[in-house]
């Protein structure tokens, strides 16, 4: 029986019955039992100087995990995973495996079908966490040296853990009620449900040494200054804050959002029936943020969902396998359009102007076709950008994010940084932890010098 909102015009809550939304947000794809990750695990080759090892960018030794899977030694999978990736968790669960280690797996060259790493790697940190024996790592003796991590996100986790295992004492900073960045608010609900990637935190909080501080911003309660002043050395792992915009008119009006605000609403809330949705939702983009906004604007409810890209489907940064999810749940994808304005009326989303794209030259042409979407929310998923005013200009850029080495070492001495705020860096979850590890290992060394040399 449909709930009273499920035809209601504009913005509601409470578009299903309860039963709907509880389906709706579960686990979008349930793990591997012992019995078939076995069988799966036998299927791998084992391979020497294996190519899916390589083409991990956190270097997990795949081979060596998935063969203690197939000797029935979860806990030493689990080693063997989260020694080279801390979050290798949550990588389980979004890393886009079938672009990595799947895509360069030799079954799949051979037969088509690759063995499942992603669901493996998954299958042995579940077994791990949710066994609670004896911690996997020992921090090592206190060095003395304290180091400020501003950013709780992958990049700062990974660092703050693989320092802490070092001896030095962190101070994790973070602007959140919650510690996870990406992890905790802008990935959708149904990748990562039953408060996964809090537990994967507390996990990686566990082997000490890390001291937490939730609602501290950059700019606001401190400033980078006050941080070199107090700690022996400091990681930035600021994310991307800023939303681009769509380069027309963004008029203040009920129903036009930025869809990273969405899908943190979404994951937040522990009753997803309180979250309100519009009934026609056309989202803007065409990354792996437009489709988890769009996918759970259908599983909230809304009728019609269409997401407009500017060009063709080959170059939409969200892979294959996300565009075919958000297409087998009801997501109309629309290509070659450019919005041209939003459509109000009393206030309200009424619509989106759009305009047919094209090609000339190589180079992306809006046409004069024109033709009107009617919707009343409007989500923009057209990308962010990093803001550098909270920490401050003395910190060099590049192609609008920090500029630092191959170890992540910014220009100003003593600051590295690393994730989505660095750059080339490519907004994946599985590059922000390598960040993490990369520059934990360098600011180590650069501490350990020092105190060497008695500073």
């Amino acid at each position: 029986m449909d709930s009273p909102a499920h035809s209601a015009c504009g913005i509601a809550a409470g578009r299903l019955n309860l039963a709907e939304y509880a389906a709706n947000f579960s686990d979008a794809h349930p793990p591997l039992s012992r019995t078939q990750a076995l069988i799966e695990a036998e299927r791998c080759y084992y391979c020497y100087d294996a190519p899916c090892t390589t083409a991990c960018p956190t270097g997990i030794d795949v081979p060596a995990f998935i063969a203690r899977i197939a000797q029935d030694n979860v806990r030493g999978a689990a080693r063997e995973i989260l020694t080279a990736n801390p979050l290798g968790g949550m990588c389980s669960r979004v890393c886009p495996t079938e672009q990595l280690c799947e895509q360069a797996c030799v079954r799949n060259t051979q037969e088509g079908k690759p063995v499942e790493i992603g669901a493996l790697q998954r299958h042995a940190t579940d077994a791990f966490m949710a066994d609670g024996g004896a911690p996997l790592f020992q921090r090592a003796a206190a060095t003395g040296k304290k180091v400020a991590v501003v950013g709780a996100g992958p990049a700062g986790l990974t660092c703050a853990h693989q320092l802490a295992l070092q001896g030095h004492d962190v101070v994790l900073l973070d602007a959140r009620p919650k510690l996870g960045g990406l992890n905790e608010y802008g990935l959708a609900s149904y990748k990562t449900p039953d408060n996964f990637a809090q537990k994967e935190i507390d996990w990686l909080l566990s082997v000490g040494g890390i001291t937490p501080r939730n609602n501290q911003r950059l700019g606001r309660d401190f400033t980078l200054d006050s941080l070199l002043a107090g700690y022996d050395a400091v990681f930035l792992g600021l994310g991307l804050a800023g939303v681009n915009a769509l380069g027309i008119a963004e008029p203040q009006a009920e129903g036009l959002r930025n869809a990273v605000d969405f899908i943190a609403d979404i994951r937040q809330a522990t009753d997803k029936s309180t979250v309100p949705v519009g009934r026609r939702v056309v989202v803007i983009g065409g990354g792996m943020t437009a489709v988890d906004a769009a996918v759970q604007a259908r599983l909230l409810g809304a009728q019609e969902v269409t997401i407009f890209y500017r060009r063709g489907q080959e170059a939409m940064s969200a892979s294959t396998v996300e565009q075919e999810w958000a297409q087998t749940h009801g997501v109309s994808l629309r290509l070659w359009a450019a919005p041209q304005q939003v459509l109000l009326q009393d206030g309200k989303v009424t619509g989106i102007r759009m305009a047919e794209t094209c090609l000339q030259d190589g180079r992306l042409q809006v046409t004069r076709e024109v033709f009107d979407v009617p919707a009343d929310m409007v989500l923009k998923a057209i990308g962010q950008t990093y803001v550098s005013t909270p920490a401050g200009a003395a910190l060099a850029l590049r192609d609008g994010r920090i500029d630092t080495d191959d170890q992540g070492q910014t220009s100003v001495p003593r600051v590295w940084a690393g994730g989505d705020c660095r750059a080339g860096g490519q907004d994946l979850t599985v590059h922000a932890v390598e960040h993490g590890k990369v520059a934990a290992r360098a600011m180590h060394q650069a501490l350990t010098s020092a105190v060497a040399a008695g500073v």
